[in-house]
């Protein structure tokens, strides 16, 4: 799978998970690297709605700014996580497609755990029609038009 990474900040976290992707097969899109918070955000968010990547992963000190970021790329749901099954149900009922995560707030482990269930879970079907309501321009309970 392509996926564009992007971090505002590299530590060895950052570093680690480059290296453990690429060894678990995925192609790595580096984009917004060591930018500040909101290029980092639009340039992932970017990536994966210009169809550059399949998935998108980015992060900051919290998380906050540069999945705000993301989230204004139209086209994208970037998610802030904080563990495995809350990764999971981003992807299953809300078809994110930008796994947002804070590099001070996530260990490893528990990183390994967020990313293997985002890029491992199935979009559910039966959701489409809630998730589409967010879309720009929709009408309905979540986007007033």
């Amino acid at each position: 799978m392509r996926l564009a990474f992007g971090t505002d900040e590299e530590t060895t976290l950052t570093t680690w998970l480059q290296e453990w992707l690429s060894q678990a097969g995925h192609e790595v899109v580096t984009v917004g690297w060591g930018e500040e918070w909101p290029e980092v955000g639009r340039a992932v968010g970017a990536a994966v709605a210009g169809g550059r990547a399949d998935l998108g992963l980015a992060c900051c000190t919290t998380g906050t700014g540069v999945c705000i970021a993301a989230n204004k790329v139209p086209g994208v749901r970037a998610a802030l996580c904080t563990d495995g099954p809350t990764a999971s149900g981003a992807r299953r009922w809300n078809d994110a497609n930008v796994l947002v995560f804070g590099i001070r707030l996530t260990s490893q482990q528990v990183l390994a755990e967020m990313v293997e269930a985002f890029l491992t879970t199935d979009v559910d079907p039966g959701e489409a029609a809630r998730a589409c309501r967010v879309e720009p321009g929709a009408r309905g309970a979540l986007g007033r038009a």
